[in-house]
């Protein structure tokens, strides 16, 4: 991981508004067919063509980002806890998940063109009304004023191999505090795929509960798919432990964790069964200090984070 002067702050950016945005990527159709759905469905399969099992494995993680202090508002952690339905080695600071598990499935890497060039991150699938909704990191969704294009989500990825497929981006959303000014407390971001072979995501894959107003200082197990050294993004690697509340810049979780860039956007769990690999998603992978190494933290879901939610499963 590489870092930079203390006195900055930086996103884990691949690593590490306020209405639905509609990205560059297709969207998906719906209702009685109409004539833009043919032209719809050849740009879908265009982005899938796109991503090729080289494409993918050359895709670079976004370096750390710097992260101005001034964009730092201070977040609201308030209102009545809500969940969304849906040891192996604890604490564990960044290691291969061997557990299996619906996590297997539900989680996977993102992949994106940014500025020109591929880039990755992580994402996963969660319950959703329209079985169609992936979580990740604001930043991998957008990024310096832009929305990325080419977005798809290949669940379980596993070194260019595709085992449930490769999902387009039918619409990117984020928080509309990351929409509008890219503050890090609300570095969350969301996407609403289209369906593959007639299937949606969740029916596939599966889908994780999600949790909002859960609550600081609990034991959570965060997933991603990190691409820089050491690691190469080729596998599901983990952190678990017992986070605590940033006492510095954000109002966020923090948690043990070596992972690198290609892990934001991964999935935190409250509430976790290792038997069963599945949990209630209450954070992802976002950014971490210069000065800090090896912590990891997480935007808290709040109701900001729910609000972003509810809009995008509606979709």
């Amino acid at each position: 991981m590489r870092r930079r002067p203390p006195s900055a702050l930086f996103g884990l950016a691949a690593a590490v508004g306020g209405l639905l945005a509609t990205a560059a990527a297709p969207a998906a159709a719906s209702g009685a067919p109409s004539p833009a759905a043919p032209a719809a469905r050849t740009a879908e399969q265009q982005v899938r063509n796109f991503w090729t099992p080289e494409r993918m494995r050359a895709a670079k993680p976004l370096d750390l980002l710097k992260v101005s202090p001034a964009k730092v508002s201070p977040a609201r952690a308030d209102g009545p806890a809500t969940s969304v339905p849906g040891t192996r080695a604890f604490p564990q600071k960044g290691g291969a998940w061997t557990g299996g598990g619906a996590v297997v499935k539900t989680s996977g890497r993102v992949f994106f063109t940014y500025q020109g060039r591929t880039a990755s991150c992580s994402g996963n699938s969660v319950t959703s009304q329209n079985k169609s909704t992936v979580v990740t990191a604001g930043h991998c969704v957008k990024m310096d004023g832009a929305w990325h294009t080419n977005w798809v989500f290949v669940p379980a990825y596993n070194d260019g191999v595709t085992p449930y497929g490769t999902w387009t981006a039918a619409k990117l959303s984020a928080t509309d505090q990351w929409t509008a000014s890219e503050d890090i407390n609300y570095d969350v971001g969301l996407a609403v795929v289209n369906p593959l072979n007639g299937q949606k995501l969740s029916d596939v894959v599966g889908a994780q509960g999600v949790q909002f107003n859960g609550g600081y200082n609990k034991p959570m197990y965060a997933f991603g798919f990190p691409a820089a050294a050491p690691y190469d993004g080729k596998k599901l690697v983990y952190c678990s432990g017992n986070t605590t509340k940033d006492f510095l810049l954000t109002k966020d979780h923090g948690l043990a964790c070596d992972m690198t860039g290609g892990s934001s956007g991964g999935p935190w769990f409250n509430s976790f069964n290792e038997s069963a690999g599945t949990g209630l998603q209450a954070s992802v992978n976002s950014f971490g200090y210069t000065f800090l190494p090896g912590r990891m933290f997480g935007p808290y879901f709040g109701n900001e984070v729910k609000a972003a939610y509810d809009k995008a499963q509606a979709g």
